[in-house]
């Protein structure tokens, strides 16, 4: 009976004029956006690839250890081309030397702003929006619209049970959303393999993970679809009842979560911070001039009964132990304004934990939010992308850092200064740089890593946005099944 029921269920689905219009419109949407999605994955890569090899060649190029610096950039990733997240609102590079803080720069929103206002079409996007409007579609009258035509009582004229006539409905629903679904996606499938994306082990279980919890959240809707309509009389009642609960679960309520997060726990803003970071750099090295002026002041004064002939031989004798001695001064500040910046940073990091924590927490309230949210974390485009890249280029940065002061002492003379100084009573003083002339070798520089998103690093954070996927379909199919059971089919 049961099979009977789903495939009159399926049979009436897909003659109807919903399906066709749902195949196409998926169809469209679905090529298209991996399309697109393909097409600035590869500008994308082509990009990266420029970018590091210029700075590459730029560092080849110098001359002298002490101007050398180099830039990081985020690699791009193919499941960017399903899960856009927010890869596009963070910087893709951060500028790497001994001075300069390391901040993510040059977002693909600040350089093509149109984008922002209307955003790229991904698959999430797709499956949010439109899959559960097509999964209202598709159920809002399959309970009272059967009524409302008089089929559904003379069903029960027979000996139907009410429990395999609403599982039917259920899994015949289901079907009726899932067969347009499969087709482009396959498409979609075959032009990573045609356009020969990298896609690793770890990507092919990222996407069908995805492609799982996309079915998980329509199908959500489709039980959201029954519970409504067999809670009402009329079709008409249930579609808007369902509209705006599609309204308040897939727009506002992620959205006013976020907000209510902001309002309960407010976080410094990046001006903010800046200013804190530039006041005390400002003061540090204000000290450390004023410490230092005082310091040649003194070590003058201690001259001044001395000989011309005296002095000059004074100052061989002492210039490179002071020259040393400021420059572990200057050395002193510098780790003290980034251990100032680190602790900012970690400071304002914690406070924005819990801020996000709480945003989050109020938004799954909502399973679309949910859904988005294991979509992110699956691709590795989440918000914690931007902290894991950052935490990457200051490791990066320390052994640069090292790595160019260690060739300065190695060929400048055991100065970490970037020059030489050589005294000679012909000439005098003579001051040159790391090398007379010629560009450096910088073969064995170190390189910068990304950082690698596994499946079980981005699957672990996804289990309880799956967890309450599940449970939100699970109390709106009972709730449904149990209203349906109270059901006056007359």
């Amino acid at each position: 009976m049961l099979k009977i029921l789903i495939e009159k269920e399926l049979k009436a689905i897909i003659l109807s004029p919903k399906f066709s219009a749902t195949f196409s419109v998926c169809a469209i949407l679905i090529v298209l956006s991996v399309f697109i999605g393909l097409r600035d994955y590869q500008a994308a890569v082509a990009q990266y690839e420029t970018a590091t090899t210029l700075s590459n060649q730029e560092m080849r190029e110098q001359t002298s250890w002490m101007s050398l610096n180099t830039r990081a950039y985020r690699e791009p990733d193919p499941m960017q081309i399903f899960v856009a997240g927010v890869q596009n609102d963070v910087g893709r590079l951060s500028s790497i030397n001994a001075f300069s803080q390391i901040k993510l720069e040059n977002s693909n929103y600040s350089d093509e702003p149109i984008f922002a206002v209307f955003r790229f079409i991904d698959l999430t996007f797709i499956v949010q929006i439109v899959l559960s409007l097509f999964a209202i579609l598709f159920t809002y009258d399959a309970i009272n619209g059967e009524r409302e035509g008089g089929t559904l009582q003379l069903t029960f004229a027979n000996a139907v049970p009410r429990v395999q006539y609403i599982l039917a409905k259920f899994i015949g629903s289901w079907l009726g959303l899932v067969l347009p679904l499969l087709i482009p996606l396959l498409i979609g499938l075959l032009l990573l393999l045609l356009f020969r994306v990298p896609m690793t082990g770890d990507h092919w279980a990222k996407l069908f993970t995805l492609i799982g919890a996309s079915f998980l959240y329509f199908t959500f809707f489709i039980a959201l679809g029954l519970l409504v309509s067999a809670l009402t009389k009329r079709s008409t009642t249930s579609f808007m009842f369902l509209l705006v609960a599609w309204v308040t679960l897939v727009l506002i309520v992620p959205r006013a979560g976020v907000m209510l997060a902001g309002q309960i726990t407010p976080v410094p803003t990046v001006a903010e911070i800046d200013g804190q970071r530039e006041g005390y750099a400002k003061e540090r090295w204000k000290q450390h001039m004023d410490a230092l002026t005082e310091r040649w002041e003194e070590r003058n004064a201690g001259l001044q009964n001395l000989t011309a002939e005296e002095r000059e031989a004074f100052r061989d004798d002492h210039s490179w132990d002071w020259m040393k001695e400021d420059e572990e001064e200057r050395k002193l500040v510098q780790r003290d304004i980034s251990e100032y910046d680190r602790k900012l940073n970690e400071d304002l990091r914690n406070r924005k934990a819990t801020q996000e924590r709480l945003g989050f927490l109020l938004s799954r309230f909502s399973p679309a939010s949910s859904y988005q949210l294991a979509a992110m974390h699956l691709a590795g485009t989440d918000i914690s992308i931007k902290p894991e890249y950052e935490d990457a280029m200051r490791d990066y940065r320390d052994k640069f850092i090292s790595y160019r002061e260690q060739k300065q002492k190695e060929e400048g003379g055991g100065m970490a200064g970037g020059f030489r100084i050589e005294f000679n009573s012909d000439t005098g003083m003579k001051i040159s740089g790391d090398r007379d002339s010629g560009a450096i070798d910088v073969t064995d520089v170190p390189v910068f890593e990304a950082p690698q998103y596994r499946f079980a690093a981005g699957l672990l954070p996804a289990m309880p946005d799956f967890g309450l996927l599940t449970l939100y379909t699970l109390l709106a199919f009972a709730a449904g099944f149990v209203a349906f059971l109270r059901y006056d089919v007359r």
